[in-house]
């Protein structure tokens, strides 16, 4: 069977590939990823690390990674320690930002919380990564267009849960979708903050010339999405590789389209270097819509056919009263903007993208708490 390693080993290979026209824009530049120890980290980081091996020290991308490190570095960011090009900074972006040995030339802010079940417990934090350390990223770069050397690409990542639940007549979602949002639920602390942030980094680009961009994801799921992140995926995947039936805590109607991790950064990195400044661009992928229940049941067949899995898929409520609380019915996007404008092709289709994350979670064990 493929290992876990092969298949990072070819998201890499093929990202370094597509991306060359945007990792060569950076060559010899620094490019600072906050948030890079979590699951958008693992390829948007590895990514910029896997260019640098093959290229000499002039035309290296100088890659700092910042993170808090609140639930501890990932055992493959630790191993980056050395690589050509890198260095990793304990920051934590709720306080003053630190020195900076050089100016930053390219800024991707994927800090923050974005586990519903985590964020709920800390609502505050939430708020604080999304807009306190954006605002400190911003007003850097504004310094830095004052001081003669302006930040070429930066790049916040917001969610599609900006868009609230959208009527049916918006589904599926087009970036000029205004929203649908409660802004005092218990999602608030999210969907709001992100929200707030891209009116922070609209009113950055228009009044003071920072390029900022807009990453809007949509249900991105695959390798460096911890097992215990609280999401239906990483959720569905600890059950089956236990041996234990899969428990859906709705009655499975809800539909989402899924974008594999690959193909989304490759995507983000796109928007970083060649979006319009001041605008937002949905990352995901428009078909299949597929429902809850029908993601357990393909989860359950490919467990079958990798590892004998002989479980199924059960219903049961949830012991948490607020879990369903403001959860949108459905989400599915429009790309045409991303496709249009900086060439954005996600390739990988659902069953082989879910296959691929079920054996990077079985080649990439977590002890419970992690």
């Amino acid at each position: 069977m493929t290992s876990a390693a092969d298949i990072a080993q070819t998201d890499l290979d093929r990202l370094t590939g597509e991306l060359a026209p945007e990792l060569g824009r950076m060559a010899g530049k620094q490019l600072l990823i906050t948030g890079g120890a979590g699951f958008l980290g693992y390829y948007l980081v590895q990514a910029a690390v896997h260019w640098n091996l093959a290229k000499p020290v002039a035309d290296r991308i100088r890659v700092t990674v910042w993170d808090n490190g609140v639930r501890g570095l990932p055992e493959w960011l630790v191993a980056l320690a050395g690589a050509p090009g890198y260095r990793f900074e304990p920051v934590d972006l709720i306080r003053p930002l630190p020195a900076l040995a050089e100016p930053l030339d390219f800024v991707i802010h994927a800090a923050g919380i974005a586990s519903p079940m985590v964020y709920r417990r800390l609502p505050l934090e939430t708020i604080d990564a999304n807009l306190n350390g954006l605002r400190s990223l911003l007003e850097q770069a504004r310094r830095q267009a004052d001081a003669g050397h302006p930040v070429q690409g930066f790049l916040f990542f917001s969610s599609s849960e900006i868009y609230g639940d959208p009527p049916a007549d918006q589904i599926p979602t087009a970036e000029t979708f205004r929203g649908y949002v409660s802004c005092t639920g218990p999602r608030a602390c999210y969907d709001e903050s992100k929200r707030m942030g891209e009116t922070l980094c609209v009113v950055f680009a228009r009044h003071y010339g920072v390029p900022t961009r807009m990453a809007r994801p949509f249900n991105n799921y695959g390798p460096g999405l911890r097992i215990h992140d609280g999401r239906v995926i990483p959720d569905f995947a600890r059950a089956l590789l236990a041996g234990q039936d899969l428990v859906m805590h709705s009655d499975g109607s809800a539909t989402r389209t899924f974008c594999y991790s690959a193909d989304a950064v490759s995507g983000y990195y796109r928007v970083l270097v060649r979006g319009r400044p001041g605008e937002a661009y949905n990352i995901g992928v428009e078909t299949p819509e597929i429902s809850m229940r029908e993601l357990g049941e393909l989860l359950c067949e490919l467990g079958r056919e990798l590892f004998g899995y002989r479980g199924t898929l059960v219903l049961r409520p949830s012991p948490e009263a607020e879990y369903l609380v403001d959860n949108p019915q459905r989400r599915c996007p429009v790309i045409t903007k991303a496709r249009t404008e900086v060439g954005y092709a996600p390739q990988v289709a659902l069953p082989e993208g879910l296959r691929r994350a079920l054996i990077w979670y079985a080649g990439n064990r977590e002890p419970e708490g992690a």
